[in-house]
């Protein structure tokens, strides 16, 4: 088994081929920063549900993939902050996602935002990744 330099990455694209494979859940190593991201996904209507379980180092998020149409709600993602690179954006940075269509997800002193909620607080962060 391989270990991921950017575990974020490979959390967001377990969920992307899950759908794009037709599968109805798929699990991942829990962090505070993987949950936060997948209950943001689930406000925003990207998946069905998420469940944590396990206790002490053993906890996973359980994630029930969205479905429209027999599609995939999520149709792509791209990371924007790399391990290598980190893309920080102010207030004025931060632009609609595929003529509003998508969304840009931030890390940000208030917490994990979209961007449009990152505006409307009038706040910046470090941009993590654009879903569609």
């Amino acid at each position: 088994m391989m270990i991921s330099m950017d575990p974020l990455s490979d959390m967001l694209i377990k969920i992307k081929n899950a759908g794009n494979a037709g599968k109805n859940s798929v699990t991942i190593p829990c962090s505070k920063l993987k949950l936060a991201i997948v209950n943001l996904l689930l406000r925003e209507g990207y998946v069905a549900s998420v469940n944590k379980r396990g206790r002490k180092e053993k906890k996973i998020i359980d994630i029930d993939i969205l479905y429209e149409n027999k599609k995939p709600k999520i149709k792509g993602l791209s990371r924007v902050s790399k391990v290598s690179r980190r893309i920080y954006l102010g207030t004025k940075d931060i632009r609609p996602v595929r003529q509003k269509h998508g969304d840009l997800i931030l890390s940000t002193p208030l917490g994990i935002l979209t961007g449009k909620d990152a505006k409307r607080k009038k706040v910046g962060g470090e941009a993590l990744f654009k879903i569609w």
